[in-house]
């Protein structure tokens, strides 16, 4: 709990026993008008700082129309038509409703750091053979860290020695440890479960996947959603025709009816007790807060609460292919030579790709298994979405897809099997072709089986070849197929669906979150799959899969949709339950300790309503 929620708590304690006081001798001595005046200014002048203090505020920036303004009209209003105990107890409850407000999502925020908060506390730095304790802010790129058994890893680094296994729930979701070795990568946030390893750190501390997470979690209730944006759009009209009801009830029936003024005056003052939007405010806000906070115990995290809205929209899914639908390891299948041997193909493909970490490259040299001499390779110049042209052993070779041999004009032999096919040509003389396969994941035919069964539509964009973008496809289940594009391309396809679209329905791409940037950041939605310790995924994507499983997207869909059905539960609620507040207080049904209790009950409703989002299953 906040400083400033305590100081708030004592200040309605106190003022709450400054009105017990005052009533209790009122009711037992006549203090005459002036002593009961005074006796009750005393709670209510305390009670009021904070209303006060936050209206004062706002009227410099002339935003004060809001529920502050309603309370202070309605009741000082009260004490001028000498209805004081009514005055000071609807200010008490006023101040009482507004502290659970602020306990509330106080309570809530503080639930969320709790479950999500991977920071690292300290690391342990290795110079010249001995260690000692720093902060992890304190690291630079470079050195070296010790990681004992059950200690979290401070920032993101590469296993230098020795081995063990690393629990990454907390940044995932993902229950089941990584096994880890020389060479591979730790993100900081993770726990070092067994074994000591040694690791250089590769980026500071600032930009390391467990700050950047926190910060796009903590930040991520600053984009508001349309419907949070409407409470606060409501909120600005809704007041200025409160007050002009609670006008109209003081000033017609009594000229009307010639029935009593000052009974009216009250009516018209309980109508803007009655009308505060308390509940309506807070309960909005805290739903999804409660979604996002969901969200990223399971290892989604949406960067804004706009998206988490948006999702639900979503009429149409693109995915991408390589990385996405498919693990992105790719293996050579097949070789096909054409005037030379296998070897001699796979050695040519090789030596051009030598200095290339694309995952073709790495399965070409997987595949040959002994080191390519790369003094045989110069001036390679690469052609993005193409391939490449090399000077190998003096001879110029082209390595590369059936576009890039068109491209140059080649002749080539189009590939009969399934996959992806790396055409070599040496000296303009075709050399033949290497087939390369990718796997399809495990949950991504599940994934493309809901989104068909809820009436979503899908599409998968590729640069691959169409006859394996079809296999695939075809295997998934998916119903559009885009093959042999180029990144600009992917980008185009996706605005033509965007266009497509009747009104309200929105176009979500699915991508690895590395090269799919571009279209990330145009699509309605943003889905990088897989983005952990991507910067490039941080950066482009609205909603971001920590671990590479693209089912996730099902529980991303459910808990926007618990999240919203929560959220308009409260908004029909609360405005419903105001109408009828007014329309009692308009015809003398209700005092002004009733509306203000009735406002208490609405928005603790509306409370709990929203606190089911933080208990959503695992």
């Amino acid at each position: 709990m906040t400083k400033e929620v305590k100081q708030k708590g004592y200040v309605t304690g106190a003022g709450a026993l400054l009105y017990l006081t005052a009533w209790l001798v009122t009711e037992q001595c006549d203090l005459g008008r002036s002593g009961e005046i005074i006796l009750f200014l005393l709670p209510y002048v305390t009670l009021a700082f904070y209303t006060c203090r936050d209206f004062l505020k706002k009227i410099v920036t002339l935003h004060f129309l809001d529920e502050n303004f309603l309370m202070l009209i309605a009741t000082v209003g009260a004490f001028f038509v000498e209805r004081y105990k009514e005055a000071v107890g609807a200010m008490l409850f006023y101040q009482a409703g507004r502290l659970i407000e602020e306990i509330s999502l106080s309570r809530t925020k503080k639930s969320i750091a709790e479950f999500i908060d991977i920071r690292p506390e300290y690391a342990n730095l290795k110079e010249d053979g001995q260690e000692r304790v720093v902060s992890p802010e304190n690291l630079r790129t470079g050195q070296v860290i010790v990681l004992r058994p059950g200690e979290r890893i401070p920032v993101d680094a590469v296993v230098t020695a020795g081995s063990g296994t690393v629990d990454e729930k907390a940044l995932t979701g993902e229950a089941e440890p990584r096994t880890v070795e020389p060479g591979d990568q730790l993100f900081s946030g993770s726990i070092n479960l067994n074994g000591v390893l040694e690791a250089e750190v590769v980026k500071h501390y600032s930009d390391s996947t467990a700050s950047r997470i926190m910060e796009l979690v903590e930040n991520a209730n600053a984009r508001k959603s349309e419907r949070v944006l409407f409470a606060d759009r409501f909120t600005k009209y809704y007041t200025p025709i409160v007050i002009l009801i609670a006008l109209l009830t003081v000033l017609l029936p009594p000229m009307m009816f010639a029935e009593n003024r000052n009974e009216w005056i009250y009516r018209g003052l309980i109508i803007l007790v009655a009308a505060c939007p308390c509940g309506l405010m807070v309960s909005v806000p805290l739903a999804f807060l409660g979604g996002i906070g969901v969200a990223s115990r399971q290892g989604v995290l949406f960067k804004g609460a706009a998206f988490l809205e948006i999702l639900p929209s979503v009429d149409t899914f693109v995915f991408d292919k390589t990385g996405t639908l498919t693990e992105g390891v790719f293996h050579v299948t097949e070789i096909v030579p054409c005037g030379c041997t296998e070897e001699e193909l796979l050695e040519k493909a090789v030596l051009g790709e030598t200095g290339s970490m694309h995952p073709i490259a790495v399965s070409l040299r997987n595949a040959y298994g002994k080191e390519a001499d790369r003094s045989r390779v110069k001036d390679v110049e690469d052609y993005p979405g193409y391939g490449l042209r090399a000077e190998i052993d003096g001879k110029t070779v082209y390595i590369g897809n059936s576009r890039l041999m068109r491209h140059r004009g080649l002749t080539y032999q189009p590939a009969e099997g399934a996959g992806t096919a790396v055409h070599v040509s040496v000296e303009g003389n075709y050399a033949g072709y290497i087939l390369i396969s990718d796997v399809v994941r495990e949950d991504a035919g599940g994934l493309i089986k809901w989104l068909h069964r809820h009436g979503l539509g899908t599409v998968m964009l590729t640069g691959d070849n169409e006859r394996t973008a079809e296999k695939v496809a075809k295997q998934l289940g998916i119903e559009s197929v885009c093959a042999e594009l180029m990144p600009e391309d992917k980008v185009e396809q996706v605005e033509e669906f965007m266009e497509s679209q009747t009104e309200g329905e929105k176009v979500a791409f699915v991508g690895d979150g590395i090269n799919d940037a571009p279209v990330l950041a145009r699509a309605d939605i943003g889905i990088a799959m897989g983005g952990l310790g991507a910067d490039a995924a941080l950066e482009a994507a609205d909603i971001i899969l920590m671990e590479d499983e693209p089912s996730r997207i099902i529980n991303a869909i459910r808990i926007a949709k618990a999240t919203l059905r929560s959220v308009n539960q409260n908004l029909i609620f609360a405005i419903g339950m105001k109408v009828l507040l007014i329309l009692l207080a308009f015809l003398g049904y209700v005092t002004m300790q009733n509306a203000i209790l009735a406002d208490m009950a609405v928005m603790l409703i509306n409370i709990l309503n929203s606190f089911w989002m933080l208990k959503y299953p695992e």
